[in-house]
């Protein structure tokens, strides 16, 4: 059993019978207060997944880690800038009208949440470092299209269109 306190409880009283029943586990919500009853594994799932939805992911989106090859991690911000205007640094990674944000999720097949100083990024095994890479370049300051050329750099080479198998026309 597992109990933990949360800033945000809506989210996961509004979806907790499709989380239990996904996730195989019992929730009860009290307040801010959250308890968690299932085996560990399971227990550990719905952690992530609440740790999820916390950050602003949809729950159709933070359940997507219960899956085998599916990952969740967090970037802070601050971690990788030394700039005191993170609503600057935060906006680099949304970009105009959430363009950057779009380009980049397209780009990794990754789903990403940027809630205060946090970037929240779910997305398959195979893929989400490359994300987290690209990410944490905007972050730094790197142009966003030098971070689009590096995902379509690596999208080609984890999805080579062209295999070398030629059908011969007779």
């Amino acid at each position: 059993m597992k109990t933990l306190t949360l800033t945000k409880p809506k989210k996961v009283s509004e979806n907790r019978i499709v989380l239990e029943k996904k996730l195989h586990v019992k929730i009860e919500v009290d307040g801010r207060r959250v308890t968690i009853n299932g085996n560990e594994i399971d227990e550990y799932l719905t952690l992530k997944v609440i740790d999820a939805l916390e950050l602003g992911f949809l729950a159709e989106t933070a359940l997507l880690i219960a899956e085998d090859d599916f990952i969740f991690e967090k970037i802070e911000i601050k971690n990788l800038t030394k700039r005191h205007n993170l609503e600057e640094v935060r906006a680099r990674v949304i970009g105009k009208e959430g363009r950057t944000k779009e380009l980049v999720e397209e780009l990794s097949e990754c789903y990403i949440c940027v809630s205060g100083n946090e970037v929240g990024i779910i997305g398959p095994a195979e893929t989400i470092k490359n994300c987290m890479h690209a990410v944490s370049s905007l972050i730094q300051g790197s142009k966003q299209s030098s971070v689009y050329a590096y995902l379509e750099k690596q999208r080609k080479i984890m999805h080579p269109s062209d295999l070398g198998l030629k059908i011969e026309e007779e």
